[in-house]
């Protein structure tokens, strides 16, 4: 028993199971209403954007945080204003945008001397985050799950009719661009620990799992957050076993859980039409 339990005795794996534990909630959350809204490649888009961003701010002196957000943001809404004035499908949109600024980022960064270490910006280095890492993703998180937990209704129906929404009084611009906000936030907060790659698992894969697995929303957001959970607390365990990097062990265990959920769905689906 004590053997099994090691691994928790360590201060750097009880900071990153914390650290994922303060990311997962609004990730997941947030991750149901891309899944819904079919926004899946904007979370990859900008999460790749936010690179530039960490670069110049790295360069400017000030918080790699701020850089990010404004990078992503940047990205988020220029790909909105484009999509809405152009006859160019967003995905298009996106797929120019996000690897036009990914590829500014690494020109900026191999044309200067810096100490930031790219892996660390691409894949994160969750087991060396501190203190300031787990105020910044824990302030941010936070707000972001305070926000999506009282105006998930409103998000929730601009996602699937946007019409309709302006037609009941929602305030659909505000509430298009505050998601892309919202994005940009949670992306800055998974920024130390999962890494630009890796975000886009934890921003659509606990969504995907629990809409293959659940009927409702409100019990959709549930399972994604105990999904997004199970998979970082277990992931890290793991990693620590097969001494291998945190996040990629965390991507495969919801790729894994994916693909069950997938089977499951399949399976029951198979039942229903034997019983009709």
């Amino acid at each position: 028993m004590q053997e099994l339990l090691l691994p928790l005795q360590f201060p750097f794996i009880q900071n990153a199971m914390l650290i994922v534990s303060l990311i997962a909630p609004a990730a997941a959350m947030l991750s149901c209403l891309l899944v819904l809204k079919g926004w899946s490649l904007m979370g990859d888009a900008t999460s790749h954007a936010v690179l530039p961003g960490v670069v110049l701010a790295y360069l400017a002196g000030i918080p790699l945080i701020i850089g990010a957000f404004l990078a992503g943001l940047v990205c988020a809404l220029g790909t909105g204003f484009i999509t809405a004035n152009s006859r160019i499908k967003q995905d298009t949109v996106m797929g120019v945008l996000f690897s036009g600024m990914f590829g500014l980022g690494i020109v900026i960064y191999t044309k200067v001397e810096t100490a930031l270490h790219l892996d660390h910006i691409l894949f994160g280095n969750m087991l060396g985050v501190g203190v300031t890492e787990l105020w910044t993703a824990g302030l941010i998180s936070g707000g972001v799950a305070l926000i999506l937990g009282v105006k998930w209704r409103d998000f929730l129906a601009h996602s699937f009719d946007p019409v309709q929404a302006k037609m009941i009084g929602l305030h659909v611009g505000l509430l298009h661009y505050g998601l892309l906000a919202i994005l940009s936030a949670t992306i800055v907060a998974m920024l130390s620990s999962v890494g630009i790659i890796l975000s886009i698992a934890y921003l659509i894969a606990p969504g995907a799992i629990a809409f293959l697995l659940t009927r409702r929303f409100s019990a959709m957001m549930v399972v994604s957050i105990g999904v997004a959970l199970l998979a970082g607390v277990t992931g890290i365990y793991a990693s620590f076993w097969l001494d291998a990097a945190p996040a990629p062990t965390i991507v495969l265990i919801l790729t894994g859980m994916f693909l069950a959920a997938l089977a499951l769905r399949r399976l029951g689906e198979r039942r229903i039409k034997g019983l009709v």
